[in-house]
């Protein structure tokens, strides 16, 4: 399980590209690079929550990377908890299939709201080990959500497709994979596509999936699960952050929030 709540610039702007990292091992002289060292200090917030969740995402769970920025003198710790990326993280350069997996698991974490919601994550590491899964997690976590895949690293973008279908009337604050029907992108960069179960592989259990597929390339996926309560429903009397002004029963028109100026 883990807390999202990456703004979708940290997607759009985070030049994993080209500040270093996606050539040179998850290490502190990785991060000594000019490039990196430029990049940081363009937006040192948004870079330090991208790096948050890059190491996150990673490294495995109890080991952490510290950085002191040249600049600045300030000290910044970014702890790992999913090690996808074994050899990126033990300092080789990131293959292909790991530049994969951080491009799902932050894609997954991403949030249109910035908000900070719990989540349940599901997936496969580069050496095809699971990620473990909580005794109740899947009952806690009850509600089917999205799959997340694609490459930033070298251009080929990033994508999303439900795992779920909502009514016309509920809407989630995790927009960026679960979207009401008929409702075009959410969370740009993030494009997102056919459902999960048009377009992926499910493991042999049908509990995550394993690849997803899209303009003829099969990509490692992140599924991700939420808690029902995480549904919101236009009509409850409720104004929530997934819905806007109107006078209908739809997120983007519903009167829990009144009529529009």
């Amino acid at each position: 399980m883990a807390t999202n709540g990456m703004a979708t610039n940290g997607m759009a702007t985070n030049g994993m590209a080209t500040n270093g990292l996606s050539t040179s091992g998850l290490i502190t002289n990785a991060m000594n690079t000019s490039a990196f060292i430029t990049w940081f200090n363009q937006d040192v917030s948004l870079a330090n929550m991208v790096m948050h969740y890059v190491v996150d995402c990673g490294i495995s769970d109890g080991s952490s990377r510290t950085w002191t920025n040249p600049t600045t003198g300030i000290q910044y710790v970014w702890n790992g908890k999913w090690g996808l990326t074994p050899g990126w993280a033990s300092g080789l350069p990131a293959t292909e299939l790991e530049q994969q997996l951080i491009t799902a698991c932050m894609a997954a974490y991403t949030n249109k709201y910035g908000r900070a919601v719990d989540i349940s994550i599901q997936g496969r590491d580069a050496l095809g080990t699971p990620i473990p899964v909580g005794t109740h997690e899947f009952t806690t976590f009850a509600q089917r959500e999205a799959c997340f895949f694609g490459n930033i690293f070298n251009g080929e973008g990033v994508y999303a497709g439900s795992d779920a279908r909502l009514s016309t009337d509920k809407s989630s604050v995790r927009a960026c994979g679960l979207k009401t029907p008929g409702t075009g992108d959410k969370c740009p960069p993030i494009h997102q596509v056919d459902p999960c179960s048009e377009i992926c592989k499910p493991d042999l259990q049908n509990n995550y999936y394993v690849t997803c597929s899209y303009n003829g390339k099969a990509y490692p996926a992140i599924t991700t699960r939420i808690q029902l309560s995480d549904i919101n429903v236009c009509g409850d009397g409720v104004c929530q952050i997934s819905e806007s002004c109107g006078t209908g029963f739809t997120p983007d028109s519903c009167m829990d929030c009144g009529p529009c100026p």
